[in-house]
């Protein structure tokens, strides 16, 4: 990312750049930003529309490298733990996600539930793989807004 992309980001972000400069000590996060609705759940269609950028999170699923420490080859379970422990006092601008131990099925028949873009299952033992790959799944729920967008050509 350029320096003008970086700043860019940084004005449209800013609880999320709040949020991460408060984080000690220096660490490399693997987030997602969203914004939310009424209820609590991602709402895309408030992210894109750009109007809410100010109130957009960040939801961090894995923890990349802390203080200079390169932890990709670390089981997810260490990065999760660790993450957890660095995101324990996070305000509103970064979300730790939790792991869920449930069933495949029963996680994705809940995350429809919710209304939720769908799920991610990766092994627990593995190491961090970024892009598409084994060891790593994404069901959609093709019930959901997002995806529901994809179809139509509006994402």
């Amino acid at each position: 990312m350029t320096g003008t992309d970086s700043k860019y980001r940084t004005e449209r972000y800013p609880r999320i750049v709040e949020e991460a400069a408060r984080l000690k000590p220096d660490a490399v996060l693997d987030c997602k930003a969203i914004c939310q609705d009424e209820q609590g759940r991602a709402d895309f269609d408030r992210l894109h529309s750009r109007c809410f950028e100010d109130e957009a999170t960040a939801c961090a699923f894995d923890l990349l490298k802390l203080d200079g420490d390169d932890l990709r080859r670390q089981p997810l379970s260490e990065r999760k733990a660790a993450l957890r422990k660095l995101l324990k006092r996070s305000n509103v601008g970064i979300q730790y996600v939790a792991h869920c131990d449930l069933d495949g099925e029963e996680a994705f028949q809940a995350a429809g539930e919710l209304g939720l873009e769908g799920i991610v299952s990766k092994r627990l033992a593995g190491p961090y793989r970024s892009g598409h790959c084994k060891s790593w799944i994404k069901v959609r729920n093709s019930k959901s807004p997002a995806y529901l967008r994809i179809g139509d050509g509006t994402f």
